[in-house]
Order: C-alpha cells, then sequence, then structure tokens
C-alpha cells in the first residue's frame, strides 16, 4: 500500500469511523486508532467551545456538545489551521435549530467578532485627522474585517447580556431585520446598531466610495443642507469610532 493510500485510509478512520479503511491499516491497530480518533474529535471539540463561548452558555452544555458532535461528523477540517474550523458552525446551528433562529444568529456574531479581532492592523481615521484630508477627492473605505450584517431575531441583545454576565433576554424575533456594524477599534472588537440609511452607505463602502458621491447621495435623498449635515454628522461618528480606514 502506498503512502498516500495509508494516508488516505487514515484520515477517512478519523473522520468517518470508516471500519474497511481501519481495516486496511491492520486489524491489530484499531487499539490505536480509536486513541487518534478520540483526540482528534477532542481537538475540534475544545476548539468550537472555545470559540463559541456565549453560544455555549446560551444553549447550555449538553445541548452545545451535541451540536458540536453533530459538526465534527458532517464538517471535517479543509485548512492547514484550526483558527478556520469554527466558521462553519453557525450553518450547522441553522440547520439543527430551524425554529431557533437566534442560536445560529448568536454564534455567527460571535464568530465574526472573533474574526475582526485578528483582521489585519490598519491605521484608522480619527477626528484630528479629518481637517487634513482633501474632501473633494476623499475616498472612505472601512478598517480590514470591518462589515455590516443583518439580523432577524434579538440575538445582539443576548449576546450583550451573556459577556456582560447578566441574566439575557428571552428569545425574540425583531419586527424587522436589524442592521449592525462590526468592527475592532484598538484591541476591541465591536457592533452597534445602525439606522437604515447609514446601513446603506456602510455597506458601499466595502471597495471604497468617494466621499463626495456619499455627500450627493444623501443630499438627493434628505435635500442639499440637510444631507451634508447628515454628511457630517456620520463622518464625526465614523471617525470616533475608528472604523474608517486612514488612507483616504
Amino acid at each position: 500500500m502506498s503512502l498516500a493510500a495509508l494516508q488516505a485510509d487514515f484520515r477517512h478512520w478519523l473522520e468517518q469511523s470508516d471500519e474497511a479503511a481501519a481495516a486496511r491499516l491492520g486489524s491489530d491497530r484499531s487499539a490505536g486508532l480509536a486513541v487518534y480518533q478520540n483526540n482528534y474529535r477532542a481537538q475540534l471539540m475544545a476548539c468550537l467551545v472555545d470559540a463559541f463561548p456565549q453560544t455555549l452558555a446560551w444553549l447550555g452544555e449538553a445541548a452545545f456538545e451535541s451540536a458540536a458532535a453533530h459538526h465534527i461528523d458532517a464538517v471535517p477540517p479543509s485548512s492547514w489551521s484550526l483558527d478556520h474550523y469554527p466558521g462553519g458552525f453557525p450553518a450547522t446551528l441553522a440547520a439543527l435549530y430551524p425554529r431557533d433562529p437566534e442560536i445560529a444568529e448568536l454564534a455567527q456574531l460571535e464568530w465574526l467578532l472573533s474574526e475582526i479581532f485578528v483582521a489585519t492592523d490598519a491605521w484608522p481615521l480619527t477626528l484630528d485627522m479629518l481637517s487634513e484630508v482633501d474632501w473633494e477627492r476623499a475616498t472612505l473605505r472601512l478598517v480590514p474585517g470591518a462589515l455590516t450584517i443583518a439580523l432577524s431575531t434579538n440575538a445582539a441583545a443576548i449576546w450583550t447580556a451573556l459577556n456582560a454576565g447578566e441574566e439575557p433576554p428571552a428569545a425574540a424575533l425583531l419586527p424587522e431585520e436589524e442592521a449592525l456594524l462590526l468592527w475592532r477599534q484598538g484591541f476591541t472588537s465591536c457592533f452597534r446598531r445602525l439606522d437604515a440609511d447609514e446601513a446603506t452607505l456602510l455597506s458601499s463602502l466595502a471597495d471604497g466610495r468617494a466621499f463626495a458621491d456619499l455627500c450627493a447621495a444623501l443630499a438627493a435623498d434628505r435635500g442639499e443642507e440637510a444631507g451634508l449635515q447628515r454628511a457630517g454628522e456620520l463622518l464625526a461618528r465614523w471617525a470616533g469610532e475608528e472604523c474608517l480606514a486612514s488612507s483616504v
């Protein structure tokens, strides 16, 4: 048997408990194979537990471990690093709990906040830099990792309470989707709720948008004076929160 075939059989045993693959590796090696498989599953379980502490607190240990075991059976690692493995867990929770959408949304929020924390470093645009910018030519971009998402439940309120060690509210569907901005300020991953117009504008900054175009869009929507005032308010807020890149 070639080395590639041995490796393939070993992987099939770890991921799928493939008895035929185990037999090809040698009937006298079953005890050792069981140790390897237990270590493999325990490592993936620990990875998910570490990545989703608030989701675990919301679900409870037994339900979380059951969902995690299901995910481990269904979704083997596909990256060189276990850091990437938890990213698919929210989708598994959505499939397991279709009547409880706050569970998957809580996990999604928790995962994205952790991803933002390790995003590429970049100097943010700050309030004291605003006077130095040529706003007729400036292009606005979010800092690396920052993004907007929409939630249909009060998962954000649940996460906030659990993270603070407080009693979380009961799960609830929102009257309409809630847009959130997620970003890193200094060494802290942050999120906050967005108004409809701010959500639209921020989503358009993913690939960069001229500040002049942003002002024109607001002026067309609100009138010139009110639009320019709103643009100034948003720019000051974004600079204060350090969610814009400094290369404007």
